[in-house]
């Protein structure tokens, strides 16, 4: 299993969650990684870096052989008025949400294939659906990533490869570290259930994808909190 986003928040839960359950899990981000354990290997690149995934996917298959499943959980935030922000920073959220999670899943891709099996997981994120406010670089480079999985649920389902996503709401990491409280309080009342989400919230829906028993699921976004 490879995990992007490895070092800390969602990433470094989900890496602990799925040691504990017995895989072999490959985690990977711009800086290292300290966290420790006989069936875990840390990779430092930058995702949207073409060559880099390519190397890391290349390894992967030489040192493994196979690859069974990707979650693709790394990704930036910005909160700040459409006027107000700069095109680098809309820049560095496509790079990194939708691109990265692009070669990742086309490199993975590769490697599944030629098992004719595999699992790919994508994160959106509530932003996306609910149009928050000061979120557009953010949210559309999040609905990228719902439009890219419906797609590749497509293209890849002749190999058995199944590609599915799961959508937070505000969870308690450095990624809404910075957004003010009242913002917010403001997309929890927009959602049904108006509370955080938790880590393990996240685990259940990707226990699920993952799952032998889900091989007919597939072009599907859960969304935690609900969207309506």
């Amino acid at each position: 299993m490879v995990i992007s986003g490895a070092r800390k928040g969602i990433g470094r839960f989900l890496c602990e969650h799925y040691l504990a359950s017995g895989w072999r899990v490959i985690g990977c981000s711009r800086n290292d990684s300290d966290l420790q354990h006989p069936n875990y290997c840390h990779v430092q690149l930058d995702i949207s870096d073409e060559s880099a995934v390519t190397r890391m996917m290349l390894g992967i298959g030489t040192s493994h052989g196979r690859l069974d499943a990707l979650l693709n959980n790394a990704g930036v935030a910005s909160m700040n008025h459409f006027l107000l922000t700069p095109g680098k920073t809309a820049q560095k959220l496509m790079q990194t949400n939708y691109l990265g999670t692009f070669l990742l899943s086309r490199e993975a891709a590769r490697l599944m294939r030629a098992h004719k099996s595999g699992r790919i997981i994508n994160f959106s994120s509530v932003a996306a659906p609910l149009n928050l406010e000061g979120e557009a670089a953010y949210a559309a480079s999040k609905a990228a990533v719902g439009k890219l999985t419906e797609v590749l649920a497509r293209e890849l389902a002749a190999f058995n490869i199944t590609v599915n996503a799961v959508g937070p709401g505000p969870i308690a990491t450095d990624l809404i570290r910075n957004v003010p409280k009242g913002k917010i309080e403001q997309l929890l009342a927009r959602q049904p259930i108006r509370k955080m989400s938790q880590l393990a919230d996240v685990s259940n829906v990707t226990d699920f994808f993952l799952k032998s028993e889900s091989d007919c699921i597939t072009g599907q976004t859960i969304f935690l909190g609900g969207v309506s």
